[in-house]
């Protein structure tokens, strides 16, 4: 696993990222064993503690689950995975319609150029 870290954001946040994204793109399914959190903070190279405040942020959301003794789990509830999907896909299109905007774009436009570019991507 490899994480290229924005100094912008908290290291903990851009590691839940990761793995909701991991989760919504099916390589992470539901019920997988996640890494350990010392496994996991020797990949990245970062301290345990940044690990842990993870785990404990992806439970307090309930994407991922603790089994006593057996260690944390992606959460196997569909509708908690979608949702994550959706507040995702939301944040991407803030973005992209942000962008627009401050390239002059508006509400049409932005409609007519997403069209133009996805037909221009049916014929490739």
């Amino acid at each position: 696993m490899t994480i290229e870290f924005d100094n912008n954001l908290p290291i903990y946040i851009q590691i839940m990222n990761y793995i909701k994204g991991e989760i919504v793109t099916g390589k992470l399914k539901p019920g997988d064993k996640i890494l350990s959190v010392r496994e996991l903070a020797s990949e990245l190279q970062i301290n345990p503690n940044t690990v842990q405040r993870t785990f404990q942020e992806l439970e307090r959301e309930e994407i991922v689950e603790t089994r006593r003794g057996m260690g944390r789990y992606v959460t196997s509830n569909e509708g908690t995975i979608l949702t994550i999907k959706k507040e995702m896909a939301k944040d991407v299109l803030d973005r992209f319609i942000r962008g627009m905007q401050d390239l002059g774009f508006q509400g049409e436009d932005i409609l007519e150029a997403v069209a133009e570019n996805i037909r221009n991507k049916d014929k490739e």
